[in-house]
């Protein structure tokens, strides 16, 4: 590792500046990263009930979080590398996944960040009615603010996002106290809608969850711009709990205070919300306070966003693994330039598309991350053991208690896919190929990791893909083709018995409406899979190698 004049070469990546950061500076742009506030878990009440929603949100921590944070703490103490969960499953598991993986995690990002510019604009036509010119206007005036913020440099993102969670953390402390001191209504009653199961209201909303709970592994792709990385696990152990407090003790009073479940929601203009506690209890003044907040949670979650995203490519081009342009760093700043404004233009594109559309997409890749994630915990477990690794911060406890944590985020993710409905179970099935298309373009264009050290990253002449990709593209369609196939059989008995009145009274027209067409694609399409998977592994086995 060479450094001069605080400018630091790391993994090849070079230009960086790097910042020396305080435990509470990491929590910070942890809540920012992943919640900013309740804002979101509106639309669970309705689906599931708010006996589930809040059980949910309890459970969730711990079940979900909490491993993935352990995860994240140990890896990115351990390989402090920019570009963070890339760099972990490339070391682990080769360039063919590291990519996937690096792709996935970019790509959701740059989804989840038109989401945020949505949802400020729909906060604030709450209060102020604008035309669609306008709000165009908004978005793109948003953007740019927040652009020029992280093209001076992640300092300066850190402490926007520092003073931005201060806000709403207050803001939403205030709720809990107004609501839980005006408790009308028992939180928890009823547990799910009338008449609705519980694994169907489960189902409805676990995407919505787990994503409300997404976006831990984001700090990684910075931390090797971090001087002292040893503050990353301390500020996941302020950051996590917080976190779960601000979604849980806000959502149990304003639900205890203002009842009406069947309405919460966060589109349309008869739904009730986390401002209507202030608005019923203190007047419709604090209702107007409460819009400033909200619009203020989802520029924080932006601000932050953008500096995570725009490091995925980064990492990527400088692998030769993507455009080239996208590795440039400014001279003065030390930030990835290219990366950030191409980041944010691509927002001004997404941002167009409504909220549930973005994250149908966004889900799959989301959840794709923590499945490879735990993956790659377990691998990098043996081949570098911890007792090796000298004072460095890792998950304490047995073998049994590792394999419990990389579990947890495994099975979750893997359920959260098959639940959420057909139509999206499909669909995850394109947003996660996407990933393979994009690895076989830019490995073919810019020749990856073989560029860099080609006796340590050998290729096969014949198929000018690396060694062993063959067998890795195999193994990639054999395990998304066997979930597609036994995936179909499940989905029919979940939906089987309201699934195809339900897709066409939905849909009414296209493949969407037909639930049946839906699962002969997922079977006779995984079965396909399957086979040219299989056929693919073998012959890697034998020929690439």
């Amino acid at each position: 590792m060479l450094e001069q004049n605080n400018v630091t070469r790391l993994d090849g990546v070079a230009g960086l500046k790097k910042h020396r950061m305080r435990p509470t500076g990491i929590a910070f742009m942890l809540y920012c990263l992943v919640a900013a506030g309740a804002f979101g878990i509106e639309e669970m009440i309705p689906i599931s009930g708010p006996g589930l929603t809040l059980t949910m949100l309890i459970v969730f921590p711990i079940i979900w979080a909490l491993p993935i944070c352990l995860t994240v703490s140990e890896l990115s103490a351990f390989m402090p590398a920019e570009g963070g969960i890339y760099v972990w499953v490339k070391e682990a598991l080769g360039e063919f996944w590291g990519f996937l993986m690096g792709w996935w995690g970019t790509i959701s990002i740059y989804l989840s960040n038109a989401v945020y510019v949505v949802l400020i604009v729909g906060y604030a036509q709450k209060f102020i009615p604008m035309t669609d010119m306008q709000a165009v206007v908004v978005k793109v005036g948003i953007v740019l603010i927040f652009t020029v913020i992280n093209l001076l440099g992640l300092k300066e993102v850190s402490a926007v996002s520092t003073i931005l969670s201060i806000i709403i953390l207050i803001a939403f402390a205030g709720i809990a106290v107004v609501g839980f001191a005006n408790w009308n209504f028992n939180p928890f009653i009823p547990f799910t809608p009338e008449g609705q199961p519980v694994i169907e209201s489960l189902g409805g909303s676990i995407c919505i969850v787990i994503w409300m709970y997404c976006g831990y592994e984001c700090v990684s792709n910075m931390a090797g711009e971090i001087e002292n990385p040893e503050v990353i696990p301390k500020g996941f152990m302020i950051a996590m709990p917080l976190i779960a407090l601000s979604y849980v003790l806000p959502t149990m009073a304003g639900i205890a205070s203002i009842g009406q479940w069947e309405s919460w929601g966060t589109e349309g203009e008869a739904v009730v919300g986390y401002m209507d506690v202030f608005i019923q209890n203190l007047g419709a003044v604090w209702g107007v306070v409460f819009l400033a907040v909200a619009i203020i949670s989802q520029c924080a979650i932006f601000n932050a966003y953008i500096a995570a995203g725009s490091r995925g490519f980064f990492v990527l081009a400088d692998d030769k693994l993507c455009p080239k342009f996208l590795v440039k760093v400014s001279q003065k700043r030390g930030v990835p330039y290219l990366a950030i404004l191409l980041l944010s233009a691509t927002t001004m594109v997404m941002m167009n598309f409504d909220f549930s559309t973005l994250l149908t997409f966004l889900m799959p890749l989301a959840i794709m991350v923590y499945v490879i994630l735990a993956i790659a915990l377990l691998v990098l477990r043996k081949k570098y053991p911890v007792e090796e690794r000298g004072n460095v911060y890792y998950i304490k406890g047995n073998k049994w208690v590792i394999r419990l944590i990389a579990a947890a985020p495994f099975v979750i993710g893997i359920i959260g896919l098959l639940v959420n409905g057909t139509e999206y179970f499909l669909l995850g099935f394109v947003s996660i190929g996407s990933g393979v298309v994009a690895y076989i373009i830019f490995k073919l264009m810019y020749g990856g990791l073989y560029k860099l050290d080609p006796e340590k990253y050998p290729i096969n002449p014949k198929t000018r893909f690396a060694l062993g990709d063959v067998t890795r593209f195999g193994a990639y369609l054999l395990t998304f083709g066997a979930y597609a196939f036994v995936g179909s059989f499940f989905l029919v008995w979940y939906e089987g018995d309201w699934g195809a009145e339900y897709y066409l009274e939905m849909y009414e027209t296209g493949l969407a409406s037909n639930f049946d067409l839906m699962i002969d694609i997922a079977r006779y399409g995984g079965l396909i899979a399957l086979i040219i998977g299989i056929a693919l592994f073998f012959l890697g086995r034998k020929y690439d190698k």
